[in-house]
Formats: structure tokens, sequence, C-alpha cells
């Protein structure tokens, strides 16, 4: 009896010591290092709550958790291994680096350091997480210039051959400069009437198919707010048009017409005064952004085929 009470003294707080520490458990490892349920719960609750918001079906709803969970325990994983990598190679960031990267991020944000710390507090992150959250950002970027970046090179064929394919992505908009005449159709106006507006505004149509000044027309038999200043309408894209006005302006040169057209405002006559391109980039404009575009491609892609190799180097193993 009094053995057992003995076992009961001893072993009792022994149990109740390890039931306290039994709060998490590994998810992976990968390598020597592991990943912890407590670090997944961390990374995954923002995600949770945006995902749930969403008033999905429960099913859709546990489909998506699940498939976050997935990229979750992924990136944790990449993150163990750049971090193995990092040690590796004893890349280091000094708490000098860390204070002038945040002090360029309250210059951005004209942030004083209430400003931050109230920032910060509104995410629920301490001066203390930001900081080391800082600090593994600009490892990982040492680690990116030494195993990357610094072997990429952008050439200038590599410029100009993206230049040229993306054109369509630096051409200018066509654009029509447009004047108009319009006579308005009174309300509830009977067809003999209809009929006197179109037959006055043919006659206009035949004015200025005997060479007379479109706005100057405009300015006398205009019924609009424009007429003053010839029916002057500005630029427009086509796109922006309706679709009868496109196709009576599709083939138009400047200095040409349309016909009459029976529009919902009125009959209409439309006037071509320009057609231009408007914000087209030459590639000494946009060569900067390219490059960028290029390099970070670049980038994108040689980080994804390093850290597969990572992973086929590596020991890991996932825990459901």
């Amino acid at each position: 009896m009094l053995g057992w009470l003995l076992f009961i003294l001893v072993w009792g707080p022994i149990a109740q010591l390890r039931a306290a520490e039994v709060v998490d458990r590994i998810i992976a490892v990968v390598n020597n290092d592991i990943v912890t349920l407590t670090e997944l719960n961390r990374k995954m609750r923002p995600f949770q709550a945006k995902i749930r918001e969403m008033g999905y079906p429960p099913e859709k709803e546990r489909d998506m958790l699940a498939k976050v969970r997935t990229e979750m325990i992924d990136q944790l994983i990449d993150q163990r291994l750049t971090d193995q990598e990092i040690k590796r190679y004893r890349i280091e960031v000094s708490e000098e680096e860390i204070n002038e990267a945040i002090e360029r991020v309250k210059t951005q944000n004209y942030f004083t350091d209430e400003d931050l710390q109230a920032a910060l507090a509104q995410e629920g992150i301490t001066i203390a997480e930001y900081r080391e959250g800082i600090k593994s950002q600009m490892l990982r970027s040492k680690l990116v210039n030494y195993r990357i970046r610094s072997k990429i090179v952008i050439t200038e064929e590599d410029v100009k051959s993206y230049y040229e394919e993306h054109a369509a992505d630096y051409a200018g908009e066509i654009k029509y400069h447009l004047r108009n005449i319009i006579m308005k159709i009174p309300p509830y106006a009977d067809d003999a009437e209809k009929r006197a507006v179109l037959a006055e505004m043919e006659n206009v149509l035949d004015e200025l198919k005997a060479g007379k000044s479109f706005a100057a027309m405009a300015a006398i038999y205009s019924e609009s707010s424009l007429a003053a200043k010839g029916g002057d309408l500005g630029f427009f894209k086509l796109a922006d048009v309706s679709p009868q006005l496109r196709e009576a302006l599709k083939d138009l040169k400047p200095g040409e017409f349309t016909g009459v057209l029976d529009t919902d405002q009125g009959y209409q006559i439309f006037y071509v005064e320009e057609i231009a391109e408007v914000g087209g980039k030459a590639l000494e404009d946009v060569r900067a952004e390219i490059e960028k575009k290029l390099y970070d491609e670049i980038i994108n892609q040689k980080m994804e085929t390093w850290l597969q190799e990572l992973r086929e180097e590596s020991y890991i193993r996932i825990y459901d």
C-alpha cells in the first residue's frame, strides 16, 4: 500500500508535467529540423478567417482549407530548406542592417516610431516579431543574391525580343477625335414630324458633301451644348462607342463624316477630325521595366528549380 502511494506521489506530478508538455506535435521533418503544428496553425490563421468569411458550403470550405493547409506545409518546408542553406553558407544580417531596413519602411510610409508600433499592434505583431520577420526576409534575399541573382544576365537581345513579343502592351491606343451634329426628335413626335427632322438633317448632309465646314454647320444646326465649339466631342476609342457608331466610323479617314444616323438621342452626323495613336511607349522608355520583368521571371523559375533540387537532396517526411 505504501509502495502504491509512493508511486502515485512520484508518478502523478511527472504524468501531469508530461501532459502539460504535450501541447504541440510535429507536422514535418526536414533533414535535422522540424515543422510544428503551432507554426502551421499560425501561418494558416489569416487564410482560414478569409475562407470562412466567404460563406462557402461546408464541403467546399473543407476542400479549400485542406488545399491551403497543403500549400502552407510546403511553404514551411521551403523555409526550413532555405534556413539550412543560410546556415550552410554562413549568411548573416547585422542589427544595423535591420535598423536601416525598418527606417526605409518608415520613410516610405511617412511613419514615426509610434505610427509603426500602432500599425503593428493592429496586426497583433510586436516590434520584436517584426524585427525577426525583417531579418528573415533579408537573410533569404542575401541567399537568393548569392545562389541565383548574381548569376543572371539580361542581354540587349532579351529586352528587344520581349518588347517585340509584347508589342501590344506598349503600343498606343488608337483614338478618334470626333465632332457631331445632332437634331433631336421631339417627345411623342408622330411619323410626319420625324420625317421633317430627317429631311432637315439630310439637307445638312448635302451641304457637308458640297464642302461646307463641319464645325461651322455644327455651330448653326446642332442642338447640342457643344454646338458653339463646332460639335467637338473630344477623343474616343472605338471600343467605347456604340456598335452602330463603331460600324459607321471604322472605314473613315480624317476629314470624312458619316451619313445620317438614327440614334437614341436623335438624328446625328459624326465627323472624324483626327485619328491618333495615344500613349505608345518606345523601347528606351520601358527598358528598365522590361529588364525587371525578365529578372523577376528568371529568378522565380530558378528559385523553383533550386528548391526542387534541395527537396530531392533532403530527407523530408510529412505527418498527417
